[in-house]
């Protein structure tokens, strides 16, 4: 557990925990937010886009621990690895931050014992939580140049075999447009719901144990 320094201006009253967060997950942790009032923390986002360019992440992160730096008790980091291989990890450990367990979103959204499942049941698995369902056009299509070159579609996907989306918080149109995203990628479609538990679980217990105003 990290715990920042004393500094005299931290006696101030309202939370004294930091999350640094992905983008994708601003929906999820402001319905945590205002589902639990155990929740008390602020709340910084790195962007969504850097998935792209996983290579950048810990620097970003890095910018947000260095802006904030003697303001907060404690930060706790809503990431997985999401690609760094490892800088994230090391940055984090330099700095005496937790982070969500696993690898990437989709393995602290499923839970490790479901997400090792679904990868022994089908290993060709291109998941989507509901972030990546909403924003698969932009994120995805335009991200990997599909809009402009549709031939390389193949390229990117061919190694795959089906589309999982991982339901945080059920939405018809979100569900639409999970399946337009297994349309375009010519898979077909599993759902399955996570809800938010696992993900409220770690946030609630960093959470608490940081002291509040």
């Amino acid at each position: 557990m990290s715990v920042w320094p004393n500094n005299p201006s931290l006696q101030q009253a309202g939370p004294r925990l930091l999350i640094i967060a992905c983008g994708a997950l601003a929906r999820e942790l402001n319905m945590l937010r205002r589902a639990d009032c155990r929740m008390v923390f602020d709340v910084t986002y790195v962007p969504a886009i850097l998935h792209n360019r996983p290579e950048h992440i810990a620097s970003a992160v890095k910018a947000r621990i260095d802006a904030v730096r003697g303001r907060y008790h404690r930060i706790f980091c809503a990431y997985g690895d999401c690609g760094t291989g490892g800088a994230l990890d090391e940055l984090l450990r330099a700095e005496g931050i937790d982070r969500l367990p696993g690898a990437h979103c989709y393995e602290f959204v499923a839970g490790n014992q479901q997400f090792s499942a679904l990868m022994s049941e089908e290993i060709g698995s291109f998941f989507l939580t509901d972030y990546l369902a909403r924003h698969f056009e932009r994120l995805v299509w335009q991200g990997l140049g599909l809009d402009r070159h549709p031939g390389l579609r193949d390229d990117y996907f061919g190694h795959y075999r089906r589309v999982v989306h991982l339901v945080q918080a059920p939405d018809k149109a979100v569900s639409d447009k999970a399946a337009d995203a297994a349309r375009k990628l010519a898979l077909p479609l599993k759902t399955m719901f996570t809800g938010l538990e696992l993900l409220s679980s770690h946030l609630e217990a960093a959470s608490i144990a940081s002291p509040h105003g």
